[in-house]
């Protein structure tokens, strides 16, 4: 019932807002489990697709937004639950991975739709990156739910990584048709097998977002763009203490000019 208020009230909001475009509603079963497989540009995915959807889907989300002391760590709990976000410590290693499967697959029993991005983080640069073959191969494979490829479009100029007022601009969303991994029933440990269904997901969500592909982890291109920015910045104060040092001998040199 919450989570039918809060679609009612903020994803009608977003709509009238932002008015995004969709394609491929149709390939969204009308009742029954399924995967919904998502490249993520930016925070505001989890609640644009939700908004163009009649039927509930659930995210995994930080636990940290659940956990949050005060008033506002309450309300921020409330609404996160609100909007079908599910908590899961990401932070322990395979042991979150663990339970963030078994979240999923509590969801997918449930004959419900269950939300997850392959690649893990947000891309830092719009890019689509390589998608981890732990979580979704393995929740698709256990579950035998079929995985529906979709392609975020445009949110990443709404709301910037970093950024928390939104820019008003129209996102759009392209549901692709079922993947069926079937003929991979019973080898969900294979890494083999989870890697080629992860890529086979990557590659429909690419057909489908005409993003450029990067063949790293997003994690890694993350750590990739902090280190540059950091010897970026290291440059920039070592050009300014010469340029400080230049100065201050050109200020001392004056006076013996003048004499």
């Amino acid at each position: 019932m919450f989570y039918g208020a809060m679609k009612l009230s903020v994803g009608n909001a977003l709509k009238l807002t932002f008015r995004p475009w969709v394609e491929g509603l149709e390939n969204v079963p009308d009742e029954g489990p399924a995967i919904l497989a998502s490249n993520h540009l930016s925070f505001s995915d989890s609640f644009f697709l939700p908004s163009v959807l009649e039927r509930k889907v659930t995210f995994i989300a930080k636990a940290e937004y659940f956990t949050s002391p005060g008033v506002k760590g309450k309300l921020t709990a409330a609404f996160f639950k609100g909007v079908g976000q599910l908590p899961v410590d990401r932070s322990g290693g395979r042991g979150a991975g663990e339970a963030a499967i078994r979240s999923g697959l509590e969801v997918l029993e449930r004959g419900e739709l269950f939300g997850i991005y392959p690649e893990g983080t947000r891309s830092p640069d719009g890019r689509l990156y390589r998608g981890k073959p732990g979580g979704l191969a393995r929740v698709a494979l256990r579950s035998g739910a079929p995985v529906l490829p979709v392609a975020m479009i445009g949110t990443e100029e709404i709301q910037p990584p970093g950024k928390v007022v939104p820019k008003l601009k129209r996102p759009g969303i392209r549901i692709g048709e079922p993947l069926d991994f079937s003929r991979y029933q019973g080898m969900d440990e294979d890494r083999f097998i989870q890697r080629a269904v992860t890529d086979e997901v990557m590659y429909a969500i690419l057909k489908l977002s005409g993003q450029e592909y990067v063949d790293i982890y997003a994690t890694a291109a993350k750590r990739q763009l902090a280190e540059a920015s950091k010897a970026a910045e290291a440059e920039r104060k070592q050009a300014e203490r010469e340029r400080q040092r230049v100065a201050s001998e050109d200020g001392e040199r004056a006076p013996d000019r003048a004499a």
